[in-house]
């Protein structure tokens, strides 16, 4: 799609990167000079959640925001990364709602880089689901491993909703 870059992981040269997933807790007010925030762009899906946002309900997309680069996670029919990256507020088929500082890392663009890369071998697009694997599981993932910060609740409340229906309403 346009405006759409996947994201393919580079051979890791036998190197761990486990060690650039958890950092401690940050709160805006602990900027520095080495440190870089991390947004979650959140998208509406449909314009009725203009009447629904207020009760803390909608149907959002969202992507997360780091060194000017927007990663999403989207469905397609192949085995491979479902994780994408895009200009930051711009994710095509969406209308941008707002962003959210969810705090900082202090990872550098080449580290964050490699991080999603090695992240988005655990987001395959044929295995995005709408209730139990979507860009809102993914975004709560990478922003908790970036920043040690939760997704506000109302995001993905919808998807919390639907795992109480029956699992015949869902193919797998």
């Amino acid at each position: 799609m346009k405006g759409w870059r996947s994201i393919l992981p580079l051979p890791l040269r036998g190197e761990s990167v486990t060690h650039f997933c958890m950092f401690p807790k940050l709160n805006s007010a602990d900027y520095d000079s080495g440190s870089t925030p991390v947004f979650l762009n959140v998208y509406d899906l449909t314009p009725a959640n203009g009447y629904f946002y207020w009760a803390g309900l909608g149907i959002f997309h969202t992507g997360v925001e780091v060194h000017g680069v927007e990663y999403g996670f989207g469905a397609h029919d192949y085995p491979t990364s479902g994780v994408f990256e895009v200009d930051p507020r711009k994710c095509p088929g969406f209308k941008f709602r707002k962003s959210i500082l969810m705090g900082t890392t202090y990872l550098d663009p080449f580290q964050v880089r490699e991080f999603m890369e090695h992240e988005s071998s655990n987001y395959k697009g044929d295995r995005y689901h709408l209730i139990v694997k979507n860009c809102n599981h993914f975004c709560e993932d990478i922003c908790y491993k970036l920043t040690g910060n939760r997704l506000p609740k109302w995001v993905n409340r919808l998807a919390r909703i639907g795992i109480w229906c029956p699992s015949s309403h869902f193919p797998t």
